[in-house]
């Protein structure tokens, strides 16, 4: 059997992160946010490679090949609760993961971590 490519965990586990109620945005990690600053070459220049919101997502294969690490890193609307929301996100990411692993004839775990980066009331621009 295959291996699950690290870049289908990754779309699988943002849909799943985007889909729940309160998750406004995910927030890109600080290497995709610099990786996207160094890539303006030019002023003015549009560049979405590190806009996604897959770069909200962090994924690596444990080391040992058991199973999979998944960071989900959350915006949250105003008004929803952290933990409510961070648990559902938890929750249905990994709902989503599991079939997704084993459909690829592998017996690896997923462990999911969800991280609410900050609280707004409107979706944040991608700097």
């Amino acid at each position: 059997m295959t291996a699950c490519h690290p870049a289908d965990i990754r779309q699988t586990a943002a849909e799943a992160a985007l889909a729940v109620s309160g998750v406004l945005a995910l927030q890109p990690t600080l290497a995709s946010r610099l990786a996207r600053a160094a890539s303006r070459a030019t002023p003015g220049a549009a560049d979405n490679r590190f806009a996604s919101p897959l770069s909200g997502i962090r994924v690596v294969h444990d080391p040992d090949g058991s199973g999979w690490q998944v960071e989900v890193r959350c915006v949250l609307a105003e008004g929803h609760r952290a933990i409510d929301v961070a648990r559902t996100v938890h929750d249905r990411t990994r709902a989503s993961l599991t079939p997704l692993v084993t459909t690829h004839g592998t017996a690896d775990t997923v462990t999911v971590t969800v991280t609410i980066t900050r609280i707004t009331r409107t979706k944040p621009k991608v700097a």
